[in-house]
């Protein structure tokens, strides 16, 4: 009944956008003028202005909400609104970055010179046991939770950084969304079904062109261990993966960010999310999501992105006082 209470009772009311959804209004306009850019190389692109409206609907519904009843529960509603489109925005880079010639090849030749070989294929190999399959699917699947029990601790442990941890979390994804839109790396898992395992084994890696314009099969899990969350791991990537999104990798990325976020929270909460934090980073090469190189490259990244989705926000609570 106190929860209810907290929730429900009136509170200051916040006069225009939230932060959140400016970065997301800004990030919708720019994908629409995007759109309007290459609507006739793209599929669908009236279906895709659509969603957007669609998109700037519910913010507005959820923004009038807010108005009639100013509370912690409608705050909420209207940030959590705009994280909830992270599962359209997401696959939504597809759409762009297809009509662009693949990289992979270059990728995976960059791989191949660093570690003589591709850690992607090696690693599922050396560790074929059921038991590293459902530790690494495990780290793999905890990715969206790890996001969401960072949220919820914010909002009801240290309320007072809510709004900014939301920002940071929502920006940073964003951040990593505009480069995969204009760098089309799709990772081992669709490529290496595109060129055949038996080619990348060997150390060849043609160049496949357009061929994600109209594929986006993706190839099994390499480890083929069948286990609960190795279920779990493979329904999410049926259902919602596409061949976009390697490099960086937004999985360590934002994981990582999450780590820092969870740190000045509390530290209890961060080193009780640290074993699933290493499951993950190894996760994205185990199931063959990313090449070696991409994790890396999303644990670095991760601290430029975090400060300046955080400048960000500094910015814009200046411009409010």
């Amino acid at each position: 009944m106190a929860l209810i209470d907290t929730l429900t009772t009136p509170i200051e009311k916040r006069n225009g956008l939230f932060a959140i959804e400016w970065i997301s209004l800004a990030y919708n306009v720019f994908t629409t003028l995007l759109i309007f850019c290459f609507y006739m190389q793209l599929d669908h692109p009236a279906i895709q202005l659509l969603e957007r409206m669609a998109i700037v609907l519910m913010t507005i519904v959820s923004f009038t909400l807010y108005q009639w009843r100013p509370c912690r529960l409608t705050q909420f509603i209207r940030v959590v609104a705009q994280m909830g489109l992270l599962a359209y925005w997401y696959p939504d880079t597809y759409e762009f970055n297809r009509l662009f010639p693949n990289l992979d090849h270059l990728f995976a030749q960059c791989e191949e010179a660093l570690f003589g070989c591709q850690p992607s294929l090696c690693f599922s190999e050396t560790c074929h046991t059921v038991w590293w399959s459902e530790a690494f699917n495990m780290g793999y699947w905890a990715y969206y939770p790890m996001i969401f029990l960072v949220v919820f601790y914010y909002f009801f442990a240290r309320y007072e950084g809510f709004m900014r941890t939301s920002f940071v979390i929502l920006c940073s994804f964003f951040v990593y969304y505009l480069i995969y839109i204009f760098l089309p790396v799709t990772g081992p898992q669709f490529y290496f079904h595109a060129i055949t395992p038996v080619q990348a084994a060997a150390g060849h890696f043609p160049e496949v062109g357009d061929y994600f314009l109209h594929h986006s099969e993706l190839m099994p899990n390499p480890d083929a261990i069948d286990g609960f969350f190795f279920r779990l791991v493979e329904a999410a990537q049926a259902s919602g993966e596409r061949p976009t999104a390697a490099f960086p990798s937004s999985h360590v990325g934002m994981s990582t960010i999450l780590m820092i976020l969870a740190g000045k929270a509390n530290r209890r909460l961060m080193w009780g999310m640290f074993p699933f934090y290493l499951l993950l980073c190894g996760a994205t090469v185990y199931i063959q999501a990313h090449y070696l190189i991409d994790s890396i490259a999303g644990f670095f990244s991760a601290f430029l992105i975090y400060w300046l989705s955080s400048t960000l926000y500094q910015v814009w609570a200046k411009e409010k006082e």
